[in-house]
């Protein structure tokens, strides 16, 4: 490790040895190195491919029978990302925040990802303010459901509580953010008297406002991403490298007494 990469993860450390309550925002880059392509960027899914279709919020609801049954249909057929993220197993990063957490260092993790790994990985408090294309959401009262366990014999398919239709947790163009995951991540950018920045480019709103608005109220920021992003003039330390590198190498840091 070059010596300019050990003193920012050194500065790192130490920030966080002085935090009480530490939030951290993930992106994109984190789950690229699990194999599961980045939408931006060189490479990106969308870059290649174009961005996906702007009215598929207004098409579910339009007719969410329909919509369901299309999305079945490309389910089976698959994709490129898809595929990815049903192959990926989470990083050397993900179970380092996982980690984090478990030592008390970190409080709560936001994540823009919707592949589930930072959960199998073992953090506890994670808010997906994107959703969990591993679940199902109700579009009435917000309770979520593990795909698998819905039946899907009947479509659109209700929810087993209020009877309200469900789609699929991942949030579309146009669709809101979801009231419950988007208040808390508020709440835990209130909270945050350090602000975690990984892997993402800081360009997606309203997430890219969590870490500005810690950072308005005093909190240092530290930024771990390969590449200058949004937020680097902001951040207090930048950790160059990659995440599945720099992070478990701030938590040895960190078990140093």
């Amino acid at each position: 490790m070059d010596a300019a990469l050990d003193k920012t993860l050194r500065d790192a450390a130490a920030l966080f040895r002085r935090s009480r309550y530490a939030v951290a925002l993930t992106g994109a880059g984190l789950s690229a190195e699990s194999g599961i392509p980045t939408y931006r960027g060189t490479g990106g899914v969308w870059t290649r491919f174009g961005e996906p279709t702007i009215d598929g919020w207004d098409l579910f609801c339009q007719d969410p029978e329909a919509w369901w049954k299309l999305s079945i249909e490309h389910r089976v057929g698959g994709s490129e990302f898809s595929a990815a993220i049903d192959r990926a197993v989470p990083n050397a990063a993900h179970y380092a925040m996982a980690e984090l957490e478990q030592m008390g260092r970190l409080a709560h993790v936001i994540t823009q990802n919707i592949d589930n790994l930072q959960n199998v990985a073992g953090s506890r408090h994670v808010t997906e303010i994107h959703g969990n294309r591993a679940k199902a959401r109700c579009m009435s009262c917000g309770l979520r459901y593990r795909l698998e366990s819905i039946d899907l014999a009947t479509l659109p398919p209700h929810c087993a509580e209020c009877g309200g239709v469900l789609k699929n947790d991942v949030v579309m163009f146009g669709e809101p953010i979801p009231a419950d995951a988007l208040e808390e991540c508020y709440r835990q950018a209130f909270r945050a008297d350090l602000f975690l920045v990984v892997g993402t480019s800081a360009v997606v709103y309203p997430a890219a406002e969590f870490p500005l608005m810690a950072k308005r109220r005093g909190a240092p920021l530290i930024e771990i991403n390969p590449e200058e992003t949004a937020l680097s003039d902001l951040a207090d330390v930048i950790i160059r490298g990659p995440a599945a590198v720099t992070v478990p190498a701030l938590v040895e840091l960190l078990l140093i007494p």
